[in-house]
C-alpha cells in the first residue's frame, strides 16, 4: 500500500499483464499474517465477476492495486477508489553474517504511515473497505523534465577538468 506499491512484487506482476496489453489487477491483503485469507480471495472473485458482468474487462488495458482488510467476509466494506498515501522511511536494514559465512542485509520493517488521509489506501483500509487504486507505469518527473534539460545541458557544456 501507499508508496510501498513501488517495489511491491504483487504490483510489479500484475504490471507485467498490463506492459503486454492485459488488464490486471493485484491484490493484496493488508496485513500479511494469512488471517481471512478465504475472506479476501471471495471479495477478490466477487470484484473480478462482476468486473466481467459489468463488460469492465476487454481487450483496453488498465492496472489496479486492491488491498483487502483481513476480516471476515461480511466485515469487509464496499470498494474505495483511493490514492496512494505514504510512508515515513522504513526501519534501519539490519547487516548479518549467514550461516555460510555469507553477509546478508534484511530489509527494516515498513515505516509508519505518514500519510493516512481521507481518500488514500491506508484510511480506506484502516475503516474496513477494499482500496482500489488505478496505477501507471510511467514514473517520469514530467514537471521537472525543462529543470533536468537545463542541469545536463550545463553539466555537458562545462570544461573538462
Amino acid at each position: 500500500m501507499g508508496d510501498d506499491t513501488i517495489y511491491s512484487g504483487t504490483v510489479g506482476a500484475a504490471m507485467e499483464g498490463f506492459l503486454f496489453g492485459i488488464p490486471a489487477i493485484a491484490f493484496s491483503q493488508v496485513e500479511r499474517d494469512w488471517v481471512h485469507l478465504q475472506s479476501a480471495a471471495q471479495k477478490a472473485r466477487e470484484m473480478v465477476l462482476a468486473m466481467q458482468q459489468q463488460q469492465m474487462i476487454t481487450t483496453a488495458p488498465w492496472l489496479l492495486n486492491v488491498n483487502i482488510p483481513n476480516l471476515p467476509f461480511e466485515m469487509i466494506g464496499a470498494a474505495k477508489l483511493c490514492r496512494l498515501g505514504k510512508r515515513h522511511a522504513a526501519e534501519k536494514v539490519i547487516k548479518q553474517q549467514s550461516p555460510r559465512g555469507e553477509t546478508m542485509f534484511w530489509i527494516g520493517a515498513a515505516g509508519p504511515v505518514k500519510d493516512d488521509a481521507d481518500g488514500t489506501d491506508f484510511h480506506a483500509t484502516a475503516q474496513g473497505h477494499v482500496a482500489v487504486t488505478p496505477l501507471k507505469v510511467d514514473l517520469t518527473d514530467h514537471d521537472n523534465l525543462g529543470y533536468w534539460a537545463q542541469s545536463l545541458n550545463r553539466l555537458t557544456s562545462s570544461p573538462k577538468v
